[in-house]
């Protein structure tokens, strides 16, 4: 089963902003072009995962091959591809346009431009993409087409005077989008006769198949039974099945240049096969590989801790099989003198970190406890050596630091005009420097540098607030900076708890200690010693609070008689606390430290 000719393929993605419909629009052609029977057709059919339903948005990239019939009469093989749309899977998202020769920019006709928007059409516009908009959600009163177009000229630079206007919710103008994915979009180039050359656009794993590759093919055939070379691991593989997704999957014998299809092999864990990679002959080898091509990397790390001990070796499992799904998520074992046994994992930012808390607790039922977030940080040690670290714990001596840098990025915010202030502000707190400030209509599009680890803690719930949900925030590493950073330590009863210790600015040291030992101050319940919490940078107290001692009645059975008797009890009494206080050992509940931990200043 091939598709006919090259030019009869269309490859194409839909880009847009988290809510602005591109999943509902996916539906609509699928089933306009008969992919799924009425019979099995659901809302998101290429969302399978629930978090992806519950949430509405798309966590990996999944794809679809439709057959549409044109309206001059010629039959179209359509490949959908539909792409993640958050600034943690970006990296997904630039692998999966390159897949495609272009793209529909689908924009919500009342919301107009978002700052993901901008993000992902630029990434379209970097890989050559021919890119039709399409205003979604037009039967909505407050739409307004003639102004989101006017936006679309006027921040992306997109001619929008043919843009689709459609109301993917009720079909409304959706054939219209069909006809112009076949007569605006160009078809694919390749060569058949030339060693196989293909983009790995996505893996994952299957507990029947193993893992399922998915891949665009740019020159050559891929056929059933060949051996495959992947040139990023040097690995070779049997092809055991090779075929396409109509969304569900189908065999085919082979596939040839500008088609998207899957293969299965006796390939173990996803880690061995990279998002990027390329796929070639690995007896008939191409000379170079696609370009473009660079592994995941991790930006934001935390601990995660089962609340019951017991629960360690669940959590391990869980772990393990999440990493078979998802190869940029990274763990190593941890253990902390207050939770125990965990582990220290990384994440491609905080929805990424946010997804996996999520789905170890509901798919595995476990209750955790995640420590502050913390970046890669890059330290130069006096003797030349450098370090990254990402655990306050791993850092070395004062004495030996030279220099500390820490990651920057540059965000790009669009709020409405009202909200513009706090959001400046906000940005200032968190040491951000303005680069530039335009406005589009009446909203407000702010690109600011900022230093990631201002931003992990919790400057997107932050933004949220103080605009009441309107901002939207799209960000991207731009490189390290040196820093004036400090590790400061949290010490209950002058012993160093490691869970709470982080890196901070200087200049923001004080305050967010103060906060620190303040909440702790009415988490920690009294003991009858009293219990001294203290924020330290090294040996300097920077914020002291101290939890008063519970007070026994040791005169109680003292009535009547002479004063000195109470005196002498209420001595001894203060005696035994001292020595108390110098062996007594603290107990912190549970969920001091969660609340603790989300401290906000």
């Amino acid at each position: 089963m091939t598709s006919g000719p090259i030019n009869n393929i269309r490859n194409f993605s839909i880009i847009a902003h988290i809510d602005h419909g591109k999943s509902t629009l996916a539906d609509r052609l699928i089933q306009l072009t008969g992919a799924v029977s009425e019979r099995d057709m659901v809302e998101q059919v290429l969302d399978s995962m629930e978090i992806e339903r519950e949430r509405g948005i798309t966590i990996k990239a999944q794809t679809v091959r439709l057959d549409y019939r044109a309206r001059d009469g010629r039959d179209y093989v359509l490949n959908l591809i539909d792409t993640p749309g958050h600034v943690d899977f970006a990296y997904e998202v630039n692998r999966s346009l390159a897949a495609c020769e272009g793209s529909l920019l689908v924009v919500d006709a009342s919301q107009g431009v978002e700052a993901q928007t901008l993000a992902n059409v630029y990434q379209a516009i970097d890989n050559n993409h021919e890119i039709v908009p399409v205003l979604n959600k037009i039967d909505l009163p407050a739409a307004e087409p003639d102004k989101v177009k006017q936006q679309i000229e006027d921040v992306i630079g997109l001619d929008a005077s043919n843009a689709i206007e459609i109301s993917a919710k009720t079909g409304l103008n959706v054939p219209d989008v069909l006809e112009a994915i076949v007569t605006r979009l160009p078809p694919p180039q390749g060569d058949p006769a030339a060693p196989l050359k293909a983009l790995l656009v996505d893996s994952w794993y299957d507990a029947y198949l193993g893992v399922i590759v998915l891949f665009r093919i740019v020159d050559g055939a891929l056929k059933k039974g060949m051996r495959i070379r992947l040139m990023g691991t040097r690995a070779a593989y049997d092809v055991d099945r090779v075929g396409v997704f109509r969304p569900k999957m189908q065999e085919a014998e082979m596939l040839g240049p500008g088609e998207i299809g899957f293969l299965t092999g006796s390939i173990k864990e996803v880690a061995d096969t990279r998002v990027g990679d390329t796929i070639t002959d690995d007896r008939k080898p191409v000379a170079e590989p696609l370009e473009g091509f660079r592994p995941a990397v991790p930006v934001v790390f935390c601990g995660l801790f089962p609340v019951d001990a017991a629960q360690f070796e669940t959590l391990r499992a869980a772990m393990g099989r999440l990493r078979l799904n998802d190869a940029s998520f990274t763990y190593e074992m941890e253990t902390s003198a207050a939770l125990g046994f965990g582990f220290r994992c990384g994440f491609l930012g905080l929805l990424h970190l946010e997804i996996i808390q999520e789905r170890l607790a509901r798919e595995f039922d476990l209750d955790l406890i995640a420590t502050a977030p913390s970046v890669i940080y890059r330290i130069r040690l006096t003797s030349g050596q450098e370090l990254e670290i990402h655990n306050p714990v791993d850092m070395p001596d004062v004495v030996k630091i030279g220099e500390i840098q820490e990651p920057w990025i540059e965000a790009t915010i669009l709020t409405p005009d009202e909200y513009l202030g706090s959001v400046l502000k906000l940005c200032q707190d968190r040491r951000g420097v303005q680069k530039e400030l335009t406005y589009v209509g009446n909203r407000a599009m702010v690109k600011y540098e900022l230093p990631l680890n201002e931003v992990v803690f919790d400057f997107y719930d932050r933004l949220k607030s103080v605009s009441k949900g309107y901002a939207s925030f799209d960000y991207h590493l731009t490189e390290y900076r040196p820093a004036d950073l400090v590790k400061m330590s949290i010490l209950v009863n002058a012993e160093p708890v490691d869970a709470l210790s982080m890196l901070v600015h200087r200049t923001r040291a004080e305050s967010r200690g103060r906060a620190m030992v303040e909440k702790l101050k009415e988490l920690i319940p009294p003991h009858l010693f009293q219990i001294p919490i203290q924020a330290a940078i090294g040996a300097k107290i920077i914020a002291r609070e101290t939890v008063r001692a519970l007070r026994k009645d040791v005169t109680a059975k003292c009535y009547g008689g002479d004063i000195t008797r109470k005196r002498k009890l209420l001595e001894k009494q203060k005696e035994g606390k001292k020595r108390m206080r110098q062996f007594g050992k603290v107990e912190i509940p549970q969920e001091a430290f969660i609340a603790a931990l989300k401290v906000d200043v």
